[in-house]
């Protein structure tokens, strides 16, 4: 196994118009470690975001000026930078649109703060950003091939027939989780400790949109559908081609 060991010093971007809020994430955010700038206006954050180049953006969806997911969609088309949104408890319609428009995660407001760091740290672990004890990381697989889809893990890039296809940070770690293990069940609380961290708390409806969305890249790429729902429990990677590695054995999801 290759050893990576990471720091706290990530630097984190703050989209918060209520200084309420902002103040009380920053301050616990501030004491782990971490680098932390304040936007509290949606075109504020936007220059503030290109001019920084965070590892991770806590973005609300009610902000002056430029909304949340205008703000949101226009980062994703720039930049893999992790987007954390803040949305309110009722607000079902904005966070799934949220994670539509590119957004990996949210939370629902009132939150705790130790619950918005720990989903923090396991976000930026995902980027090896984060810890403040060494990771083990298992050697990458070589690229796997299934008919028309092809998918480079080291470098984090998927094709279909020979063509790039754009993928987040968020999809691009679903597809390989599943393709490396083909025809494996995966619950989606395999998926949210597997994916997003065994310290996460949220809804398991964000594991559904994101497969949503990688499922409509993929057709729209014209691959043949790969991923299929195993109802009642997940998902499966059901290859259509031929694939370069043999599937991994692993304990049942």
């Amino acid at each position: 196994m290759t050893e990576i060991r990471v720091s706290n010093s990530a630097k984190i971007l703050i989209i918060e118009d209520e200084e309420s809020i902002w103040s009380l994430v920053k301050s616990y955010l501030l004491r782990e470690g971490f680098q932390v700038e304040v936007a509290t206006e949606g075109r504020q954050g936007l220059e503030m975001a290109r001019l920084l180049h965070p590892a991770l953006i806590i973005l609300d969806l009610m902000l002056p000026g430029m909304d949340g997911l205008e703000l949101c969609r226009i980062l994703r088309t720039e930049s893999p930078v992790y987007i954390l949104m803040l949305t309110a408890r009722t607000d079902e319609v904005d966070r799934v649109v949220g994670l539509t428009m590119g957004a990996d995660d949210y939370v629902t407001k009132p939150f705790s703060p130790r619950e918005l760091v720990a989903r923090v740290k396991a976000a930026l672990r995902r980027q090896h950003l984060d810890s403040t004890t060494t990771v083990a990381l298992p050697p990458p697989p070589k690229r796997l091939e299934f008919g028309l889809l092809q998918i480079e893990p080291e470098a984090r890039k998927v094709w279909v027939s020979l063509q790039p296809l754009d993928l987040t940070r968020t999809e691009f770690d679903l597809l390989l989780t599943m393709a490396d293990m083909p025809n494996r069940v995966f619950s989606r609380e395999k998926l949210l400790e597997t994916v997003w961290g065994y310290d996460y708390f949220g809804d398991e409806r964000v594991v559904d949109v994101h497969i949503g969305q990688l499922r409509k890249k993929l057709e729209a790429a014209g691959a043949e559908q790969p991923i299929k729902t195993v109802w009642g429990v997940g998902y499966r990677f059901e290859p259509t081609g031929t694939k370069a590695n043999p599937p991994k054995s692993s304990d049942n999801a």
